[in-house]
């Protein structure tokens, strides 16, 4: 139910990305509100250890990435199709990316699964998409958005596992998502 919930509010915060005025505006609106509750959470968590903070630099670089990708992507792209593309492609690479980055492999029933819920959110998109088809820069600002997923979430993981608090990782890394 966690996951569920967690799912319906993201897919919810995108939708009022995208059907903001602007794109720019509603991320920075969104990124200034969580950094902001994360703010008022940090006295009741420890100060990231000093090796953790490289990670959170990265992080909040990855970050800023992720968001310029997704405001190009919602710019220029129906959210019909971005949005599956975005949210199709990052486990994939993300299972990729910790496979051959960090060494740890997920077992081949678990690959199986991250590639059919991959296969089956990306096939959604072919759907979507504004008329007259496919829009290929849309889809390159999609696929960059992913990408950029998949390397604030290997960065956050081991940021947080380095850290010893996961909690501590997160609302740190918000509020300096809230800065950049």
């Amino acid at each position: 139910l966690v996951v569920l919930a967690a799912a319906a509010m993201h897919a919810g915060w995108n939708a009022v990305v995208k059907g903001g005025a602007d794109p720019f505006e509603s991320v920075t609106h969104v990124s200034l509100f969580s950094g902001l509750i994360a703010l008022c959470c940090l006295p009741f968590v420890s100060i990231p250890i000093a090796a953790a903070w490289p990670w959170l630099a990265l992080s909040a670089a990855l970050h800023t990435v992720y968001r310029f990708m997704l405001i190009g992507a919602y710019r220029t792209g129906d959210m019909a199709q971005v949005y599956p593309i975005m949210r199709g492609a990052a486990p994939m690479m993300t299972a990729i990316g910790t496979a051959l980055l960090i060494g740890e492999v997920i077992s081949p029933t678990g690959f199986l699964a991250v590639g059919a819920l991959s296969c089956g959110v990306f096939l959604m998109s072919i759907k979507g998409g504004r008329v007259g088809g496919f829009e290929g820069r849309a889809v390159a600002f999609a696929l960059a958005s992913a990408l950029s997923t998949c390397g604030y979430t290997l960065a956050d993981g081991f940021g947080a596992r380095l850290n010893g608090s996961g909690p501590s990782f997160a609302l740190w890394m918000f509020v300096g998502n809230a800065l950049t």
